[in-house]
C-alpha cells in the first residue's frame, strides 16, 4: 500500500511539471497535437499508478518524451506559418451576414445542426443576428453579433463596418478567408502596404474590416549585437 501512495504522487508531481511544461494553452481548448499528447500522457500516468511491475523511470521517461515532442511541434509552428496550418488548420468563416457558406460548412465536416447547437450555445437563435461566425482550429465556434442584435434597443448610430476586422496577413501569410469575407484582393492588400512602406515579409498582423478601416503591426526589428 504504501509503494502504492508512493507511486501515485511521485506520478502526480510529475505530470503536474509536464503539463506547466507544455503550457498554459493546455488548460484550455486543445489544439490536435496537444490533445494527443494529453491522452497519451494520461494513459501512461494511469499505467504507472496501475502496473508495479512497471519501472516508474521507464514511464516517465516516455511521458517527458511526448513533451519534449509537444514543445518542439509547438516552437516549431511559432517559427513556421506553413507548420501551423499542417498540425493545425485555420479558422475557416461558415456565416457571413446571416448566410451559411454550405461550401464550407461540407469541407469541415460540420452539419447544420451542429452550427446551429454552436450558435445557440452563444445565445443566439436566429441566423440574421449572425455578422460573422468562424470555426476555430480547435474546433470551437466564435460568433460576432451584428450590431442591431448586440445594440438595438440602445438607439446607438451604427457604424460604418458592417463586418468585424478581420486578419487578412499573419505574419507575412494571406489569410484568403477573411479577404473573400471582406470583398479585398491581394493586390489591394499588397498596394496598402506600398503606402504604408512595409514589406509583406515585415507584416506580423494586418486588421482590415469592410469599411476599409485598417490597423497594421509590424514585427519587431530583431535587436543589434550587444557591446
Amino acid at each position: 500500500m504504501f509503494l502504492l501512495v508512493l507511486r501515485t504522487l511521485v506520478v502526480y508531481v510529475l505530470i503536474v511539471a509536464a503539463m506547466r511544461l507544455m503550457g498554459k494553452k493546455q488548460l484550455g481548448e486543445l489544439q490536435p497535437s496537444e490533445l494527443v499528447s494529453t491522452i497519451l500522457i494520461s494513459n501512461l500516468a494511469s499505467l504507472s499508478i496501475e502496473s508495479p511491475d512497471v519501472p516508474l523511470v521507464t514511464s516517465m521517461l516516455t511521458v517527458f518524451l511526448i513533451v519534449a515532442c509537444e514543445i518542439l511541434v509547438s516552437a516549431l509552428c511559432v517559427r513556421f506559418r506553413r507548420a501551423q496550418r499542417l498540425v493545425s488548420g485555420r479558422p475557416r468563416i461558415v456565416v457571413r451576414e446571416g448566410v451559411i457558406d454550405q461550401k464550407r460548412l461540407k469541407e469541415l465536416r460540420f452539419t447544420p445542426d451542429d452550427l446551429l447547437e454552436a450558435l445557440r450555445a452563444k445565445d443566439i437563435f436566429e441566423l440574421s443576428d449572425v455578422a460573422l461566425a468562424v470555426v476555430e482550429t480547435n474546433g470551437s465556434v466564435s460568433v460576432q453579433r451584428t450590431f442591431a442584435a448586440a445594440n438595438g434597443s440602445l438607439g446607438l448610430k451604427p457604424p460604418k463596418a458592417k463586418l468585424p476586422s478581420l486578419p487578412v496577413l499573419i505574419d507575412g501569410d494571406w489569410a484568403d478567408d477573411s479577404l473573400a469575407a471582406l470583398g479585398l484582393t491581394r493586390e489591394w492588400v499588397l498596394a496598402y502596404l506600398r503606402q504604408a512602406h512595409t514589406a509583406l515579409g515585415d507584416v506580423l498582423v494586418l486588421l482590415c474590416n469592410d469599411a476599409g478601416e485598417t490597423q497594421l503591426v509590424t514585427k519587431k526589428p530583431k535587436p543589434k549585437g550587444g557591446a
